[in-house]
Order: C-alpha cells, then sequence, then structure tokens
C-alpha cells in the first residue's frame, strides 16, 4: 500500500489529468490536477487481482449470480457501519449520479422542486435541471468555517411544490460528517414538508479519526418509508471508471416503483464493477481504507498549514472526504483574480465555487488525494503565487 508511489495518469484518457488543459488552461506537463474526485492511489490488491482474473479469463460476458456481491455489500455495511442491509434492497446502477438521476424520474414528475443544501456537489443541480425540475437551494450557514443546517430559514422557504431531498452525508465539499442530531433535523424536516430523502452517503467509508459517520436509515428509522440510500465502492477504493453504484430502498412500495424505472429504461449491471465492488468490500479491502485514511490525513494536515500560512485563505477542516474546502474571500480579489493565481500562476486545477451553487461563490475545491510530494508542492506553489499578501 505505497501511496507515496507517483502514478503517471496522462495519457490514459484520465479525466482529472488529460482534461484539464481543456477545461482549465492548466497543461499536464507542468500542472496539478486537483479537481475530479478521483484518487492518484491504485486501488487494493485484492481488486487488482479480481481484474486481473477477468482479463486472463478473457470471456466478458453478462454478469449473473450476483449472491456473492450482495453478501459482500452486506458484509461491509455491517461490519462498516452496524447496518443490516436486506439483499432484495440493493439495485445496482452505473454509479450513483445514475442513481440520482433514476430517483429523480422514479419519485418526482417535471415540474417539482428538489432541495439541495447548498453549497454541495454540482452534479446533483445539474441532473435535476436535465428532468426539468426545480432546483430549490437551502443555503448552510457557514458557521466560523463550519457548515451548519438551518432548518428555520429552510422551512420559511417552502412552498408546497417540493417533493424530494437529496442529502449529501458525508458532505461534499465541506467535508462536514453530519451528528445524529442533525440527521434527524433532516427526517423531521422531510416528513414535516412531505418529501422523499435521497441520501447520498458515497464518501461515507472516507472519515477522519475522531469522526463517525451514522447512516441516515440508522439516524432515523421512523423515516424508512419515505428513505432512499446511496452507496459505492467507487469513491471509497478509487475505481470510479467501472461506474457502479447502490441505491438500497427498504421500502417495499418505493423499491417497487424505482425497480420499474430501472425495468423501463434496461439497465443492468456491468460485470467489471461487480467483480471489482466484491473484491473491495473484504477483509483486505477495509485494511487498505484504514491506511489510506491514515494517509490522507497527513495530507490534510500539510495542506491545511500550508493555506492557514498564506492571509486571507482559510480551509475548512475536514472531517471526512478528500476534497479540500477553500475560502479565499479574505484576500479582498474576486473570483477571477484569486482563481488566476491558483490556475495561471501556480499551475494547480480545481474545482471553482460557484458550481456548487449558493454559498460557493468565494471557494475553491482542491483534491488531496495524491501522493504527498504533489500536495506538497501545491502548498509552495500557491505560497508563491499569494506570495504578496505574506
Amino acid at each position: 500500500m505505497d501511496f507515496d508511489r507517483i502514478i503517471d495518469r496522462r495519457g490514459t484518457h484520465s479525466v482529472k489529468w488529460d482534461m484539464m488543459q481543456a477545461a482549465y488552461g492548466v497543461s499536464p506537463e507542468d500542472g496539478i490536477a486537483m479537481w475530479v474526485a478521483d484518487m492518484d492511489f491504485a486501488p487494493p490488491a485484492s481488486v487488482q487481482r479480481a481484474v486481473e482474473a477477468m482479463a486472463a479469463h478473457g470471456v466478458y460476458g453478462y454478469f449473473g449470480d450476483d449472491r456473492a456481491y450482495l453478501d459482500a455489500i452486506g458484509w461491509w455495511m455491517r461490519e462498516r457501519h452496524g447496518w443490516t442491509v436486506d439483499p432484495s434492497w440493493i439495485f445496482t446502477t452505473h454509479g450513483l449520479v445514475n442513481g440520482t438521476s433514476m430517483c429523480i424520474d422514479a419519485f418526482t414528475k417535471p415540474g417539482d422542486g428538489v432541495v439541495l443544501t447548498t453549497p454541495v456537489y454540482h452534479a446533483f443541480a445539474r441532473v435535476i435541471k436535465a428532468s426539468d425540475r426545480q432546483v430549490v437551494e437551502c443555503r448552510l450557514k457557514n458557521g466560523a468555517g463550519r457548515y451548519e443546517m438551518d432548518f428555520d430559514a429552510w422551512d420559511a422557504q417552502m412552498t408546497g411544490r417540493e417533493t424530494m431531498f437529496i442529502l449529501c452525508s458525508p458532505h461534499n465539499p465541506g467535508g462536514r460528517v453530519w451528528t445524529e442530531a442533525e440527521l434527524k433535523g433532516v427526517a423531521d424536516f422531510c416528513r414535516r414538508h412531505d418529501l422523499i430523502l435521497v441520501s447520498d452517503e458515497i464518501h461515507h467509508d472516507l472519515v477522519y479519526p475522531g469522526r463517525r459517520h451514522t447512516v441516515m436509515a440508522k439516524a432515523a428509522p421512523e423515516i424508512i418509508d419515505r428513505l432512499v440510500m446511496m452507496t459505492a465502492t467507487t469513491k471509497t477504493f478509487n475505481i470510479a471508471g467501472c461506474h457502479s453504484g447502490n441505491v438500497i430502498i427498504p421500502d417495499e412500495a418505493l423499491r417497487k416503483a424505482f425497480g420499474k424505472r430501472m425495468m423501463a429504461m434496461g439497465i443492468s449491471p456491468n460485470s467489471f464493477g461487480m467483480n471489482m465492488a466484491e473484491a473491495a468490500y473484504s477483509p483486505g479491502g477495509a485494511a487498505w481504507v484504514d491506511q489510506l485514511m491514515t494517509y490522507l490525513d497527513g495530507n490534510r494536515k500539510i495542506f491545511d498549514a500550508g493555506i492557514a500560512a498564506i492571509p486571507g485563505l482559510a480551509s475548512m477542516r475536514l472531517e471526512a472526504t478528500y476534497l479540500a474546502w477553500v475560502d479565499c474571500s479574505g484576500t479582498g480579489m474576486g473570483a477571477e483574480e484569486f482563481t488566476a493565481r491558483v490556475e495561471k500562476d501556480a499551475r494547480i486545477a480545481v474545482n471553482h465555487g460557484a458550481t456548487f451553487g449558493s454559498g460557493g461563490e468565494s471557494f475553491l475545491r482542491f483534491n488531496i488525494a495524491t501522493p504527498r510530494a504533489r500536495v506538497e508542492e501545491a502548498v509552495a506553489r500557491l505560497q508563491t503565487a499569494f506570495a504578496d499578501l505574506q
């Protein structure tokens, strides 16, 4: 598990590295890719062995007999999250953006409002708008560098046209691990306003020491009749290219409605994704994640210390994820200027905060899931780019 090893991803059809010139004007020849949320690390050996076994066999047919796959999901959720999942609750989609879209299609109708707690993962708004639904932005409060929920303000925003709430737990891009009390607050909000709750928990394994993620189904079992859970191996084990995710629905009526839309869309699983997920959800995969989080914790400390040394910049303290959320408002610069310093001067490709919705305008998102030498280089470049402030 050598997380320090530099793996050259250029020229491999990597969005993160091969598309950053087109997206941000940062050349992969001397730039650092810190935007797309995948890691620059090899996955666990168990996953690599599963792919090699498929290649050695040489026949790539349809996937069937998913019992071992479902058992692996059940084992992981029980052992790592204390949540017992019935295999019949599990649907496999082509990733969780696809899962989100399927939920919108199954449980809402055109014109309905879908609630997002912004700033939040940008793909949510994209699929809501493309589905001809309305994005309802309920802004998070920034309480001294930590996002908090504001249910009183959100209650006042509701018009009765809203039918769904999409929760990002843990939160991307703020890195919050929501407390049980906050999760119960979300559940109560959804009951008050008769909303289906879709809980995207793709980052639930990427939690730092001192914090513990609580599965929404455990935090608020009283809302099982309106709850859709979404999980995946892809973010945890750096296998996003297999486009595989799980939509887990305990309620029979919701499950029937979702299954009907899956059938209508003709969606079936990807054999590579199924085999990789089964291999990832294993004792070897668990050991890999534990070591990963120790390594990322070191990256987080180095990055945060480097940002703290630049007057006007402030990095939210990550409780989960590997996506650092940096507030640039203290520089007094507009978004165009501070972004140019990062992209043109420091030659680092990052996500622009405005794409995450209201409240993100003064921020940039940095992916720190890369070998430590790159994090250290990125910090040095940023300090040079903002040297006149120091």
